[in-house]
């Protein structure tokens, strides 16, 4: 996998031409970088569909890693894989071979009742569908997996999760009284109330404005600076993948390359690229 660094190699100067004494005093040697806490990993994922003649790949042995306290964005070509990647790390569904890892769960090997608990106290996630009970205040759809865990809510958090996203005078309205991009931003809060080791979102602003998808962009960027939460983001867009750290680029069911501290422009040439192969 291709990774564009944007740090330039610079030439060794180790070699010295001069005459130093041997009094002279050696740098201090500089410490190594901490290695990067991977929230999330797939190795050799596989999954297909039918068989014979009528079967499709969707995944081809994908090898990936998402880092904590960081924003990915997955992207590619329809019918690249990206959502059944997606769909297979939060264990909304099966490989068909390989294997995925969750917070150190093997999500692969999981039962039917832990991959229900890792879902509901463990990951968090964010829909193009706010999937929203409609009868349920905003409050109570923010705190709904809280409750439904049976759990004492974290007041203090509910209320800066509520705050960060702006709701603070929204909580007592259902969804239908609110807008598309107010339920978005109940449908985020609500994927960030438990804590999550890792919040999946699919395609997230897809039914939104430009305006509103940037809010809402802005503020999943500003809860993983801020709040330390890991975001994995399918998305097609990419003025919403250059909200991202990086992004992750599928083709065919495999991963084809990989963009640091991407832009727009950046995002449109290497997807150019990917509808070339």
């Amino acid at each position: 996998m291709t990774v564009l660094d944007h740090t330039s190699t610079s030439t060794s100067t180790s070699t010295s031409t001069s005459t130093s004494t041997s009094t002279s005093t050696p740098a201090p040697a500089r410490p190594a970088a901490s290695p990067a806490v991977v929230a999330a990993a797939a190795r050799g994922a596989t999954k297909t569909y039918g068989s014979g003649d009528t079967q499709v790949v969707a995944l081809a042995g994908v090898d990936v890693d998402f880092e904590a306290a960081r924003f990915t964005a997955v992207m590619g070509p329809s019918g690249s894989g990206k959502s059944t990647l997606m769909h297979c790390m939060a264990g909304l569904d099966r490989l068909s071979a390989g294997s995925v890892t969750v917070g150190g769960v093997d999500v692969t090997a999981a039962s039917e009742r832990e991959l229900t608990l890792l879902r509901r106290d463990r990951l968090g996630f964010v829909f193009q569908a706010f999937n929203l009970v409609p009868t349920l205040s905003a409050l109570e759809n923010i705190t709904l997996p809280i409750t439904l865990a049976r759990r004492r809510p974290d007041q203090a958090w509910i209320d800066t999760v509520v705050e960060t996203v702006g709701l603070t005078h929204r909580l007592g309205h259902r969804p239908g009284q609110l807008s598309g991009g107010q339920q978005q931003r109940v449908a985020v809060a609500r994927a960030l109330a438990t804590r999550p080791e890792i919040v999946f979102a699919d395609e997230p602003t897809g039914n939104l404005d430009s305006a509103t998808g940037a809010e809402i962009l802005a503020f999943m960027r500003h809860a993983v600076r801020d709040l330390g939460q890991t975001i994995v983001m399918v998305t097609h867009d990419p003025v919403a993948a250059s909200y991202a750290h990086r992004v992750v680029f599928l083709a065919d069911g495999r991963v084809r390359d990989e963009l640091l501290a991407p832009t727009p422009d950046a995002v449109i040439d290497h997807m150019r690229r990917l509808g070339g192969r």
